[in-house]
This record gives structure tokens, sequence and C-alpha cells, in this order.
């Protein structure tokens, strides 16, 4: 196992290494330029059009149960362990890195959503199906006349294998651990919860987890935000110093043991991407569900995932681990964490101490709700690309498989799970990412077509579309 274990994490260091980071990070900046940054510039016009209930066409749930059932999968344990760990093995500076994959991820959320409605199908059983798979064979056929069929598929199998670790067994396992550590309960017993709860939830498929994600996820969200405050806030002034330290460890370089900038760089993106999702190619699954026929409105709501999670939630517990002392940064740059804490302990440490009695209870919760939504959320996503796989009948199977892997994920050490995850989610990655590119002229143009027409609407042009 300790052979396997290794062979793993090498695979991690090579599948997350420069090459996956700079098409991450490349891709973003790419479209953020070429689109004008829509991310931050209609940031006003989709919260509105998000907030208002509005339907734009035909699909199985409502624009704003795409968006949070997009981000049920995202606000995850990301956003509680994924945030530590980027700390403990990255040092204060990857959260900076973390913000950088956030601010440019938004373009890429945008352009997957995008692509996600325009080359979308509706199966044998009337529901929509699209994501990754879909627009790398449906649309390099059709906009370029290549055979890439190989490649969705590619990416179907990656997303198939990848969902039973970054969302389900991490997930479980997670919220098992918590609350045995809080609350003394037996992993068996939560095990067994949380599988009957999925189970439950799931059975009624996307309009079922579409209902329940847009209650569970603003009310956790909501919830998770303000009891940072209140820690961030009992030690307010502590900010400055945390600020410096983030800004200067991130080109500085002096992660643990003093480790080189690379591996600032890489922690901070790919707990970043963990985390927000944007990029990996999971969350346009579910926004092709949405009841929107114009893919320019839902890339401009999608993209507001991505400044939530990781600008807002993210930050929000890095910030609670900075500002508890337990993290220090020497004379000689080099990091010390009080009692060598990682992951969700470094989380619950750092909560408990700014706020003593209900800390441990605010990570808890917060856990218990993020992991939840995330298992309905990466569901979705992996029967999908069963489907895409195997057909409509596979995915029966696959649901009772998921109920199961459930359970074996909250009662198990899953030390090596999380490495496969990394492995799985940066093959992800790489296809979705062609498919992207590759088509990213259609979504240049769109977008300039989409400028001009709010511009004429305005009376500030008169000039013609022109036919996407």
């Amino acid at each position: 196992m300790s052979f396997f274990q290794s062979f793993i994490s090498k695979a991690a260091d090579i599948v997350w290494g420069p090459v996956v980071v700079a098409l991450l990070v490349g891709t973003g900046i790419y479209l953020s330029f070429r689109t004008k940054f829509i991310q931050f510039r209609k940031m006003n016009a989709a919260t509105k059009s998000l907030l208002s209930g509005e339907e734009y066409g035909e699909g199985d749930i409502s624009p704003f149960q795409a968006l949070m059932t997009s981000m049920a999968a995202t606000i995850g344990t990301g956003n509680i362990v994924g945030v530590a760990s980027a700390i403990s093995f990255g040092g204060p500076g990857a959260v900076f890195w973390m913000w950088v994959s956030g601010a440019f991820g938004g373009a890429t959320k945008f352009a997957e959503a995008f692509l996600a409605i325009k080359y979308r199908i509706t199966n044998d059983d009337g529901e929509k199906s699209g994501g990754p798979m879909y627009y790398i064979s449906r649309g390099l056929e059709k906009e370029y006349g290549i055979n890439a069929n190989w490649l969705g598929w590619l990416f179907a199998f990656f997303g198939f294998i990848a969902s039973f670790g970054i969302g389900n067994m991490t997930q479980a396992n997670s919220v098992s651990e918590s609350v045995k550590a809080t609350f003394g309960i037996s992993p068996i017993i939560t095990g067994i919860v949380i599988a009957v709860l999925t189970g439950l939830v799931i059975i009624g498929g996307i309009k079922n987890i579409g209902r329940v994600t847009e209650k569970l996820v603003p009310t956790m969200a909501i919830m998770y935000i303000i009891g940072s405050l209140i820690a961030i806030f009992s030690n307010i002034t502590m900010l400055p110093t945390v600020f410096k330290m983030i800004f200067a460890n991130a080109f500085t370089g002096q992660a643990v043991g003093g480790g080189l900038l690379g591996t600032v760089i890489r922690f901070g993106i790919a707990r970043g991407v963990f985390s927000n999702e944007a990029g990996l190619g999971s969350a346009p699954i579910a926004h092709a569900a949405s009841k929107n026929n114009d893919p320019m409105t839902e890339g401009i709501m999608a993209s507001l995932g991505v400044f939530i999670d990781t600008i807002i939630i993210c930050t929000m517990t890095a910030l609670v681990i900075l500002s508890s002392g337990l993290v220090t940064v020497g004379s000689n740059g080099a990091m010390v964490i009080e009692g060598n804490l990682q992951g969700a302990t470094l989380t619950t440490a750092a909560f408990k101490t700014l706020l003593p009695g209900i800390g441990g209870y605010i990570i808890s919760i917060g856990l218990i709700f993020f992991a939840f939504s995330t298992i309905l959320g990466w569901f979705y996503y992996g029967s999908k690309c069963v489907e895409y796989i195997a057909g409509l009948k596979a995915v029966n199977y696959y649901s009772w498989a998921w109920i199961i892997i459930t359970f074996i994920g909250a009662t198990t050490s899953l030390e090596i799970v999380w490495s496969i995850s990394d492995v799985f989610n940066g093959l992800m990655i790489i296809p979705n990412l062609i498919g992207i590119l590759g088509l990213s002229p259609i979504i240049i143009k769109a977008t300039k077509d989409y400028d001009k027409k709010i511009k004429m609407e305005n009376g500030e042009v008169s000039e013609q579309l022109t036919t996407p």
C-alpha cells in the first residue's frame, strides 16, 4: 500500500504540475481579457437576473436551482478542509493564489456554462444532458468537423471516477470525523444517516436535488459567513498582520519547511480549483439542466458561483485560521503551525481559539451541510457521466453504488482517496480546457454580439449584430 500511495502522490504531482497549472490560469486569463472581464462587469446584472427567478426557456430546473446545485457541489469540504490544507502545505501565500484562481476562474466558469447550454441535448427520458463531454464531442464536430467523441468519453470517464472521491467518500468522511470529534457519535451511525438521506434525495433526480439545494445552499452559506465574521471581528486587530502574511508569503515561496514558490502556487491553485471547480468541467453539467435557452445569461449567472465560493467563503476560512494565532511566520520567512495541525483540525482549532465554546460547533455543522450538499451535487455530475458512457439504464446501478460508497466513505480511513481525487480532478481539466479553448472563438464572438445588443437597446450604437 505504501508503494501505491507513493505512486499516486507522484501522479498527483505530475498532473498538478506546471503544465496543468499554466493551462488553468492561462485559460482564465485569456478568457477574462477576451470577454473584457465579463465575470466582474456583468456581476450586477447576473445577480438581478438570478434573484428575479425568471426562466428563459426549457429545461429541468430553474436558473437559480442550477446555480445552487453547482454551488452545492463546490461549497463543500474544499472551503474548510481545502483552505486549511492549502495553508498547511503551501503557507499563507497559498491564499493569494486561491484568490487568483477565483478571480480569473469566473471567466472559465462563464465559458463552461455558456457551452453547456449551447450544446446540450434532450435524452430519452426528456431531461437535458450537457457538460464538457457534450460540448467537446458535439461542439468541435459542429464548428470544425473534428471527431472528438473519444475526448468527450475520456472526460466522462475521469468524471465518473473522480465523483466517488471528491464528491462522495471524502465528503462523507469529513462529516463522520467532525461529528465524532464534536458530538461523540460513531462513524457507523453517521454513515447510515448520510447514506439514507442521500438516497431519499437522489431518488427524485435533478428536480428533487434542485429543490433541496435551493434551500440548503443559501442557508448554510449565510450561516457560515456570519459565524466566520464573528470569529474574525473577535480579533480584528490581527487583520493587518494576516494580509501582510498572505501577500509576503505569496512571492517568497516559504511554505512548510521552507518549500519553494512552486509549492505555494500549486497548493493555492489546486485547492482553489478543488473548492470552486472552475475549469474542472463539473459545474456546467448542472447548468445544462437550467430552464434557459440563452447561453449568455446562463454563463453570466454561473460566474457568480466562483466569486461566492472562493472570494467570499474560502476567504472567510482563511482569515479565521490566520487570525487565530495558530499560524506564525518567522523572521526567516518559514511558517510554523501550532501542534502541526492540518485540514479540518486546523480550521476547527482556529474557530475554537477565536470563539471558545461555539467555534467547534460552527465547523461541525458547517461541514455536515457543506459536505452533504456536495454529495448531492456530485451525484448528478457522476450520473450524467455514466449516462454518457453507458446509457440511462446504467444510472440506476450508479445510484445504488453511490449510496453504498457514501456509507463506506464515512467509516473508512481515506488518506489515499484524497490523493486519487487530486489525480482525477487534474485529468478532468485537460479535456475540458481543450474543448473550451477550441470553442473559445464562439464564446468571444457571442460575448461581443451580446455587448452590442445591450448597447443597441440602450441607444448607444446602431450597428447590426452578426449571426453567431
